[in-house]
């Protein structure tokens, strides 16, 4: 059997798996796609049960994308209660709406992130830890920690001010994602 009839043959049940966890038509795809690659570079060829093996696979990048997208949530979900919380502790009612804007706006800004760059800033400015900290639990160089918070509020910024001049502009037909 060659590859490409190893994937033809075993592609829609993959999918099928994939899709049914995930709940998500892209993430299936993707997680479709790297269970094939990891099968080729593997020794396949000489594999017993080879349907068993690659939806055992599967189901592994499966859980994988699950316990990331759980940890993500839950950082998101800690970063928005912590705000709250500081907000309603210290700032009269007309702050602490204009500060829900706000944090919608940055909250939107934060799930955009590339996870690698997520993960920096969340333990930097919610975590609270030092540079050393984050290269430390990431295991990362500190200079890398340095450059991934850079960026990442980089891009925010820049994103917050175009959002901010559409915002202005009043422009409701301008999407938000082209930016």
């Amino acid at each position: 059997m060659t590859e490409h009839e190893l994937f033809h043959k075993y592609n829609k049940d993959v999918y099928r798996t994939c899709l049914y966890m995930l709940k998500n038509i892209q993430d299936a795809e993707d997680v479709c796609h790297d269970v094939f690659i990891t099968v080729f570079r593997q020794d396949w060829r000489n594999v017993t049960y080879l349907k068993t093996w690659i939806m055992r696979i599967a189901m592994n990048h499966c859980l994988n994308i699950i316990r990331k997208n759980k940890v993500k949530n839950e950082n998101r979900n800690k970063l928005q209660l912590l705000h709250e919380q500081k907000v309603l502790t210290t700032d009269p009612v007309d702050t602490i709406v204009m500060a829900k804007l706000s944090f919608a706006e940055l909250e939107e800004q934060l799930q955009k992130l590339p996870d690698k760059l997520l993960s920096v800033v969340i333990l930097r400015y919610i975590g609270d830890l030092t540079i050393a900290e984050i290269a430390e639990t990431l295991k990362i160089r500190q200079g890398t920690v340095r450059t991934r918070l850079h960026k990442a509020l980089k891009l925010m910024r820049k994103k917050l001010e175009n959002y901010e001049k559409v915002k202005m502009r009043g422009d409701s037909t301008y999407e938000f994602n082209r930016i």
